[in-house]
């Protein structure tokens, strides 16, 4: 029946009451009526078909006006209802109607201006998992004050659940029931710590994007039976790389080392060996542990705690390739030309002995300064020519469009108290670089290997922007006073790259680039393979990362499955092509989650670094403009708000189409670009906010007229 409604409603775009569907089906007794009414109350509930007020019909998707979304509420207390093919719907705070942050939600859109605003007219969903807050007390009562504020609810505790509990504690606790509008039951179910407790505040952080921090007792019970030796009877039917030339190059804090390389030249070929830890030969399906690393998803790096996806006897021990000892590897070993085409390859388990642990430091001081560190000599040759083929590697990459954004990052710098004493930029030379695109020719060549193959896989993928998005990048452009020669009428990564290109002599490059990056679409993992569009790749997975990352587990399974197994029975390629969905979507959504949180310690760490730096001057550049003022961003990467209320001598609007905060009187403009003097006026770890003022006019307009 619900079939065959939504067919006869396909081409209908005006509401029909039931009695008008029930005719247009041509149903003739009380109870076909009967069921038919049934069935439409049921895709009104599915949210595919809306019901009005006066009890008529409509399909959702033909009913313009009606948008169907997840909501994003800020901390002023207004929103948007984000929606996936056009731009987002704003959203009043009195027009939220009960709805909260994460809500999804039915909106009706009741303006379509420059800004596209609505209503929300129905709660569709509400996910609300465990919450983290602090006890407070409010009239001799202990309360839980939420740490995330767009979560507008108030919270009743049982009491029976605060025993121990005192003020400043930070907690965990869990929904039981909704007892009205916005209200609900709730117990504490953990105590974290005092909020000034080492390391409590990543913790918090960690628990409101529900990464779990602690193993389950089956997990450790598993962990028993994990030798802390590779087991001599594994070694059979692997290919014996122990004695290659083969090491690794991580931070120099690392000790979950997944990836090792090798290098040999071959008939004037460059022979790479890229050897990644068999995580999958301890990591099981259908295990505690199997599980529990599909559930986390990744590891999460929140400044220097490590969250792991599999505990650490395995991240840091048996899995990790740790030099002077045999470990067990899946090996993708390429003969590379000197053009950066990979012209054959093996694919195949092995096992290894890594000559060396290298460093970043030392390895770019080796690329790039010469300077070859005691220990390193007998592998400075191999380097320098590992160099040679990223080099011819990166060559041949952009030689087809791919995109190097190349944007800095900050890194938190902490002290033995776990209290932030220092902000610096995150090194990005030649030594990283190489790493990356030797790992991005291993996980082509995988991904290209069993595409052809046309097996059921598990991808990397990049869609290509969105033209509404791409338009509205360029026309910030313009209005900074830039003419682009690039035209982007045709999506191509090289047409990407290009206009990124024409970008790079810019004095506001880096905001633009960063700019640029966010009106893509977002990387994310898939059974279908639409290739990777940053990358300009065709094919594209995730192989060379399994202690880290579930989807790289899932492809050494397959590898193995497929490869060396055999294993292309109707039923094993049904099973994967049904799991693998499943597996795509929750990865790309715990990756979501890992990536939020590092953001939010992130900010946090920035503010409790600043807080000790109130009252001095820097300077800075204006990244964003906005109504109520416009975000500097430092040179060490800390981003502050100038509030529109701080700015003296004038009254100053926000002119969207200038992209500027302009005084009405003196016509004084700050702009996307603009260099300002700062003073630090307040910072926040609590709020992870940061307040700058404006001390000095010397900053450097923007010319008028066009700029070249």
């Amino acid at each position: 029946m619900k079939e065959e409604i939504i067919k006869v409603l396909e081409n209908i775009h005006e509401a029909k009451e039931a009695i008008e569907i029930n005719d247009l089906l041509g149903l003739t007794t009380a109870e076909e009526y009967r069921e038919l009414v049934n069935a439409l109350e049921e895709l009104v509930t599915e949210c595919i078909i809306y019901k009005s007020k006066r009890e008529k019909y409509i399909l959702l998707k033909n009913c313009p006006s009606m948008k169907l979304g997840r909501l994003t509420v800020n901390k002023k207390g207004y929103g948007f209802v984000i929606l996936e093919k056009e731009e987002d719907l704003y959203i009043a705070s009195d027009n939220l109607n009960g709805a909260i942050h994460d809500d999804v939600v039915l909106a009706e859109m009741i303006r379509n201006g420059v800004k596209k605003e609505g209503k929300v007219l129905k709660v569709i969903k509400r996910e609300i998992n465990d919450m983290v807050g602090e006890i407070v007390v409010k009239n001799n009562k202990l309360f839980v004050d939420l740490d995330d504020d767009k979560k507008d609810i108030d919270l009743v505790i049982k009491k029976e659940s605060l025993n121990n509990c005192v003020p400043g504690h930070k907690v965990v606790v869990r929904l039981l029931k909704e007892l009205g509008p916005k209200k609900y039951l709730a117990q504490v179910i953990k105590i974290l710590g005092h909020k000034d407790d080492p390391g409590v505040d990543i913790l918090s952080i960690a628990y409101k994007y529900a990464i779990e921090t602690e193993f389950s007792c089956e997990v450790e019970k598993e962990l028993e039976s994990v030798p802390t030796e590779v087991d001599k009877e594994d070694l059979k039917d692997r290919v014996d790389l122990t004695e290659k030339e083969i090491f690794t190059i991580d931070g120099s804090h690392t000790k979950d080392i997944d990836d090792a390389i090798s290098l040999e030249m071959e008939n004037n070929l460059y022979v790479l060996g890229v050897h990644i830890a068999d995580v999958s030969h301890y990591v099981k399906e259908n295990t505690a542990l199997g599980d529990t690393a599909y559930e986390r998803g990744t590891s999460c790096y929140l400044a220097d705690t490590v969250i792991p996806m599999i505990p650490h006897k395995l991240s840091n021990g048996i899995c990790s390739l740790n030099e002077g000892v045999i470990r067990l590897t899946m090996s993708c070993v390429m003969k590379i030309d000197h053009r950066g085409k990979v012209v054959s390859y093996d694919i195949f388990p092995s096992y290894i002995k890594s000559k060396k642990k290298m460093t970043y430091e030392a390895v770019n001081d080796c690329l790039m300064r010469d300077i070859v560190e005691p220990g390193y000599e007998p592998y400075a040759n191999t380097l320098k020519k590992m160099q040679e083929l990223a080099h011819i590697l990166r060559k041949e990459k952009e030689s087809r469009g791919y995109i190097d954004f190349d944007l800095d990052e900050p890194e938190v710098v902490q002290d033995e108290e776990g209290r932030a004493i220092d902000i610096v930029k995150r090194e990005r030379e030649d030594g990283e670089k190489l790493i990356e695109d030797f790992m991005i020719a291993a996980n082509e060549t995988v991904a290209s290997h069993i595409y052809n193959m046309d097996l059921p896989f598990i991808y990397r993928v990049h869609g290509t922007p969105n033209n509404e998005k791409v338009d509205d990048f360029v026309g910030l452009v313009k209005l900074l006073g830039y003419e682009l020669q690039t035209k982007v009428t045709d999506l191509t990564p090289i047409a990407m790259q290009k206009l990124l290109s024409e970008l790079g002599d810019k004095e506001e490059f880096s905001i633009l680039s960063s700019l640029l990056l966010r009106s893509m679409k977002k990387a994310e993992y898939s059974k279908d393979n639409i290739g990777h569009f940053g990358l300009a790749s065709k094919a594209y997975t995730h192989f060379t990362s399994p202690i880290r990352r579930f989807p790289d587990l899932i492809v050494h399974r397959l590898l193995k499955k497929y490869l060396i197994e055999k294993d292309l029975s109707m039923a094993t390629i049904s099973y994967y092509d049904s799991a693998l969905v499943e597996i795509a979507e929750h990865s790309s959504e715990k990756e979501v989650g890992s990536v939020n949180a590092e953001r939010d310690v992130l900010d946090m760490k920035m503010a409790e670094y600043m807080e000790s730096h109130i009252g001095e001057i820097h300077e800075g550049i204006i990244t964003t403009v906005t109504n109520f003022g416009f975000f500097v961003e430092l040179a060490n990467m800390v981003e502050g708000l100038v509030h529109v209320s701080t700015l003296k001598g004038d009254f100053y609007n926000y002119i969207p189409e200038k992209l500027a905060m302009i005084g009405t009187n003196t016509k004084t403009q700050y702009r996307i670009g603009d260099k300002v003097k700062i003073k630090v006026i307040a910072a926040s770890k609590a709020t992870a906010q940061i307040d700058f003022e404006i001390v000095s006019e010397e900053r450097e307009d923007a010319q008028d007229g066009n700029k070249k």
